[in-house]
């Protein structure tokens, strides 16, 4: 049986194709390598839920898809792109998703100077639009998605655990990334800078971005699979502590949550500590935790869009979406 997400990608074909065929266009340049790297990037594009946020949202105020809708989501891509390649350059990740990153084939030179291009790329993009409001999202965006990184760093180096200092940095390292695809959509469908409806579609985008993260997170506490392509304790193997190991370790009535607490503060975590992490976790109730915040952050998303929208198809693919992002298996 089909995903939401599969129907919605198949619903926007035709878009969709435009749109990778802005993006292979915007980052052709005179450099053989280049080219290469740009061509392999391309070959796994995923499976682009932010562009489809993107034009959504835009469907939400017209339902043509113009060419500036097309530039803005090809900029938002991009600078995800750009994200994740910087991203695994910091993590010294070789692999993302069972294919080998940039840095994996090539080097982190390679690596960065590419992130760069995209990066580039996503603003000659958003200035094409000839609309600012745009060009400052997509700006404002980059220094979220920075100081995210940054924030995750810092509290993984200095072992500050605490829900709010987790959901901050998810906020501004995913949701900020769903935030901001919704409200470009909108910008570029014209719609007024004023118009209240706006607060809304970004409040309903910042859940969807916050469930979509807490899930991921999920899938780091069980054993990894294909489709996932992500081994079990990757973010414990690299200091990151996610909502279900964080909700245990910091319940003082938990059994052993003062060696646990110990234990996730030495650095290098074997295998096996790794395991015994994850393992209390799941039997502590972390998981149901963390699947429980995801609920109720889709269902304020849900009633946010529902209240705001009337029943459309734009609005009816959204909550599909949201729906896919807390059910998704990979």
């Amino acid at each position: 049986m089909p995903s939401a997400l599969s129907e919605i990608s198949q619903t926007l074909a035709p878009e969709l194709e435009r749109l990778n065929q802005r993006i292979m266009l915007a980052l052709s340049s005179h450099n053989e390598m280049m080219n290469t790297i740009i061509t392999e990037y391309l070959r796994r594009k995923g499976k682009q839920i932010r562009p489809i946020t993107v034009i959504l949202a835009s469907r939400l105020f017209q339902p043509a898809t113009n060419e500036r809708i097309i530039a803005t989501a090809a900029a938002i891509e991009m600078l995800h792109n750009a994200s994740l390649i910087h991203d695994d350059v910091v993590d010294l990740s070789t692999m993302r998703r069972n294919e080998p990153t940039i840095n994996g084939i090539w080097d982190n030179h390679i690596a960065v100077l590419t992130g760069d291009y995209f990066t580039s790329t996503s603003l000659q993009l958003a200035s094409s639009t000839q609309d600012l409001r745009i060009v400052n999202s997509l700006a404002t965006l980059g220094r979220k998605l920075a100081t995210g990184e940054l924030n995750q760093v810092y509290n993984a180096r200095y072992h500050h655990l605490s829900e709010a200092n987790y959901m901050d940095t998810i906020e501004r390292k995913t949701a900020s990334l769903f935030q901001h695809c919704a409200e470009m959509g909108a910008f570029a469908a014209g719609a007024d800078t004023n118009d209240p409806r706006l607060n809304a579609l970004s409040e309903f985008a910042r859940l969807l971005g916050l469930c979509f993260q807490i899930t991921d997170d999920i899938f780091d506490y069980f054993p990894s699979s294909a489709d996932i392509g992500k081994p079990t304790g990757h973010d414990l193997r690299e200091g990151k502590v996610t909502l279900p190991l964080l909700h245990v370790l910091l319940n003082p009535q938990n059994p052993n949550q003062q060696e646990m607490l110990a234990l996730i503060c030495r650095d290098n975590l074997s295998t096996e500590e790794i395991n015994t992490l994850t393992t209390y976790a799941r039997q502590n109730g972390g998981i149901d935790y963390a699947r429980s915040v995801i609920q109720n952050l889709a269902q304020q998303a849900q009633s946010t869009l529902c209240q705001t929208f009337p029943d459309s198809p734009a609005r009816t693919n959204l909550l599909n979406l949201l729906n896919q992002v807390i059910n998704r298996k990979n």
